[in-house]
């Protein structure tokens, strides 16, 4: 394979694998080419980016002159990656995947932790493993870097007495790259090629810390073995129900924890940044950050599932921030706590099939959006009720957001989608403040502080009251916001989130108002473009989010066979590797947006899980 150029189609974005060891995180493409990877972490300037510009590095390990796989899989229950190719002549079978090791740390602390010390650690490592299993084939390794986001092109050098490892620097990285091919080097290319016979093996590892990279087929073969066990034996600590739907569960929970940086506790919302959300258009924004509002959800999905540690991980994660900003809480941070996310363009990156700008930041952490202190106090809430115990930081961290949300509910912000059109009176705005102090008053009262526990129901009632005067129209249907008509599927969250019980009238009107008019071909849409400032004129896709929303309302509603329909419809459109972008084109069935997306993963389990009790519920009812 030759570099892949200005002109080469991109992979759609559904079809790329996934690969994380909770530190750094890569695409695959089928071709078996790497086309993102950050280094050393998620959000780090890329080393590999061909996926938003053909010409800014990529890592390719497969059969010379076949790039089309005959198939592609997890090894079940890992983040082991397995394609497959037939070639003329032969089957050639890759795994990628990054190594994973005990704990590094024992003679010395680590400077990036802060949660604690697990039995296993990132060996920050890139492993490819290559065998022919039939005939045989002509194989090929070409690995281009370049660093900082494609602008410093890598500089490669043979270290020791032969052709076996080769070491690059760049942009205060040490790239080393082993295996036993021989390394050879065009330009910022090292390359290697070799004919491999039926039973033939060989290595690639991609290393860039001072953990020690596999010198053997032998030595990567035992820590491949590792890591496949350690990710089989982290998903046996999960409950899934015996389920036909189970299989998108493990993945969906794997996704997660992929997508979680391991020494905060920090779930990012995607891998990437700026997959279009229009194709060819300019919605592309750098989703490698954490938000608050995914706070509640997570912690939801992961006690549901049973992976309490990393359910506590991140809350403890959210809690350091909120203690931190001392009451000025942004809505989002870096996944390694930092708080200043500025936005910039990367003008020289053509994009992902020409969509620009490249972006890296996110201005919208500057925003004013009132649905994170109902996040925090929300997840709060469930982390207390796990443990029925309310300690004096907590405490502190409650009373400064519940505060925060009285004193600003009345005020109209940007809300949960971050339009950057004029703010508004959001309904969902006003829910999140209903939530915190609605939970901030049940809390108050496990802590024994009536005087807060009366005052902040109060408040929780006041709001309550002004939404259902200001947010209802004249059919009795929840709008985006105050003062005008238009729907908005974040709406679907006030059954979920308890503010009115699933059989009244007005939920139910919602949810079917939603379902009939917010859709495109059952899929909702998070609002229409043409009804909302959102400050672009574009369109967008379906939000897949806001679909698996609406199969948890409909269950809650009481329209299960509706729900199982949709759910059935929205699993279908998983990719090949049952992973998700943020968004589906309902005409093409196109992924669209930064992938993979943990928001939507998060509301799968959510509502799958709704599908499944509904059903035991319904099998459990005696017959007359």
């Amino acid at each position: 394979m030759t570099n892949p150029g200005a002109g080469e189609a991109f992979a759609p974005i559904a079809d790329y694998g996934f690969l994380s060891d909770t530190e750094t995180t890569a695409l695959v493409a089928p071709s078996g080419n790497i086309e993102w990877m950050c280094l050393p972490r998620m959000d780090s300037p890329s080393v590999f980016g061909s996926l938003l510009d053909r010409d800014a590095g990529y890592f390719r390990v497969g059969p010379a002159g076949v790039e089309v796989p005959a198939a592609r899989r997890y090894i079940p229950g890992t983040m082991v990656l397995e394609t497959t190719w037939w070639t003329p002549g032969g089957w050639l079978v890759v795994l990628d995947t990054f190594l994973m090791g005990p704990w590094h740390h024992e003679d010395q602390r680590s400077h990036t932790h802060r949660r604690a010390p697990t039995d296993y650690d990132a060996d920050h490592v890139l492993l490819r493993m290559i065998r022919c299993v039939n005939g045989q084939a002509q194989v090929r390794l070409d690995c281009m870097p370049i660093f900082d986001y494609g602008r410093d092109a890598a500089r490669w050098e043979h270290t020791g007495a032969g052709y076996h490892e080769a070491v690059a620097k760049g942009n205060g990285l040490e790239l080393r790259l082993t295996s036993d091919l021989n390394i050879g080097f065009e330009g910022s290319l090292a390359t290697a090629r070799t004919l491999l016979k039926e039973g033939d093996t060989r290595f690639v590892a991609l290393s860039w810390s001072e953990h020690q990279p596999p010198q053997s087929y032998e030595e990567a073969h035992e820590r491949l073995t590792w890591t496949v066990h350690h990710w089989q034996h982290w998903l046996d600590r999960g409950r899934f129900p015996d389920h036909p739907w189970r299989a998108h569960l493990q993945r969906s929970a794997l996704t997660l924890k992929g997508l979680t940086y391991a020494p905060t506790g920090a779930v990012a919302a995607a891998a990437t940044t700026s997959l279009p959300e229009t194709p060819g258009g300019d919605r592309n924004w750098d989703y490698r950050y954490t938000w608050i509002r995914d706070s509640t959800m997570a912690l939801w999905a992961f006690y549901t599932l049973g992976f309490d540690w990393e359910a506590n991980d991140f809350f403890h994660f959210i809690t350091d921030m909120a203690e931190a900003a001392n009451g000025h809480l942004q809505i989002m941070y870096g996944i390694d706590g930092r708080a200043e996310l500025e936005e910039a363009t990367l003008d020289h990156l053509h994009g992902y099939d020409g969509a620009r700008p490249v972006r890296i930041g996110n201005g919208a952490y500057v925003q004013e959006q009132h649905d994170v202190w109902g996040a925090i106090i929300g997840s709060i809430y469930l982390y207390v009720r796990k443990r029925d115990r309310l300690d004096d930081r907590l405490w502190t961290i409650i009373v400064k957001q519940v505060e925060a949300a009285l004193a600003n509910w009345r005020l109209p912000d940007r809300g949960m989608w971050e339009v950057r059109g004029e703010p508004q009176h959001f309904t969902s705005s006003k829910l999140f403040c209903w939530l915190a102090a609605h939970r901030g008053a049940q809390l108050a009262h496990v802590r024994g502080d009536s005087e807060r526990a009366e005052r902040w129901q109060d408040a929780a009632d006041e709001m309550h009251a002004d939404i259902l005067e200001n947010a209802v129209d004249e059919r009795g249907v929840f709008v985006q916001h105050y003062g005008t008509k238009a729907l908005d599927a974040s709406v679907l969250l006030i059954p979920m989130l308890g503010f009115l019980p699933p059989d009244d009238k007005r939920v139910r009107e919602t949810v079917f108002a939603i379902a009939d008019e917010l859709t495109q071909d059952d899929l909702v849409l998070r609002y229409r473009a043409t009804e909302t400032d959102d400050g672009f004129d574009s369109e967008e896709g379906t939000f897949t989010i806001c679909s698996f929303w609406l199969v948890s309302s409909l269950v809650l509603i009481g329209e299960l066979d509706r729900a199982k329909a949709l759910c059935e419809k929205l699993l279908s459109y998983a990719s090949p590797l049952q992973l998700y972008a943020e968004e589906i084109d309902a005409h093409s069935g196109r992924h669209l947006g930064n992938f993979p997306q943990a928001f939507t993963h998060l509301a799968l389990i959510n509502a799958v899980m709704h599908v499944i009790r509904a059903e035991q519920a319904q099998r459990e009812v005696p017959m007359i």
